[in-house]
Parts: structure tokens; sequence; C-alpha cells
């Protein structure tokens, strides 16, 4: 019997108004800092929540875990880099956080399933029509 026992199952956390606003607000940090994202206990403090409810929230709130929301947000970000900007994909990934450009790559080719270089050189290649010579 005990090894049907979910834990995640058996305690809910309801979200009042006032821990909706708090997990709103730790949205909004995670989001803006890319670079130097809180640790999910740091977040949790900062917001007035403790980790099981700033967790469980998240997934009611974003559906998934703060570290997969960071992560959607580098790299949504970075998508939109590579389609709109000239710059250099190890650029790219250190605007969005990643220290490494193989491990950005590596993430951004298991999220969006191509390498970034080959998105940003699709779309270059889209958006510049060739020229034909006569």
């Amino acid at each position: 019997m005990l090894a049907r026992f979910n834990h995640s199952e058996a305690i809910s956390y309801p979200l009042i108004a006032e821990d909706l606003d708090r997990i709103y607000a730790a949205g909004k940090i995670l989001a803006s800092r890319l670079h130097d994202p809180p640790s999910v206990a740091t977040l949790a403090r900062q917001v007035g929540l403790n980790r099981l409810k700033l967790n469980h929230g998240f997934h009611q709130v974003y559906g998934t875990t703060p570290f997969r929301f960071l992560k959607s947000c580098r790299l949504s970000l970075a998508q939109r880099l590579l389609i709109t900007s000239d710059l250099d994909v190890e650029v790219i990934a250190h605007q969005v956080g990643y220290t490494s450009r193989s491990n950005f790559a590596a993430a951004f080719r298991q999220w969006f399933g191509l390498n970034p270089k080959a998105l940003q050189l699709h779309h270059r290649s889209v958006s510049q029509p060739q020229s034909r010579v006569s």
C-alpha cells in the first residue's frame, strides 16, 4: 500500500490570490534574471512562499517547474534573437545565460529539434532573397 502512495497527490497546496501574485512575481524574477537566476529556495524566500508551494504553484500557473520555466524563457529569447538579429550564436548563448556554446546548442536542439545555427541560417536565407545574376 505504501508503494502506491504518491506524495505529490497526497499533499495539496491551494493557491489564493496572494499566492498567485507571488507565483507571477517569481516568474518575472526568473525571466528578468536569465544570467544569474536565484535558486528555488532563494526565489521562494524572495516572494514569500515555501519551496513546495512555489513548485506546486509553478505547476498550476505555468504547467512546469521553475527550472523548466527559466529554460523556456532562455530558449524562447534565443530563438527570437537567432531569427531577428545578426548576432553570432555564441553571443546569443551568453545573452540568454549560457556560459558554454555547446551546452546552449544541445539545450536548443533538444527543445526545438534543430541546431541554433541551422535556424539562423534558414531565416537569413528566407529573409534575404537571392539576387539574380543577369
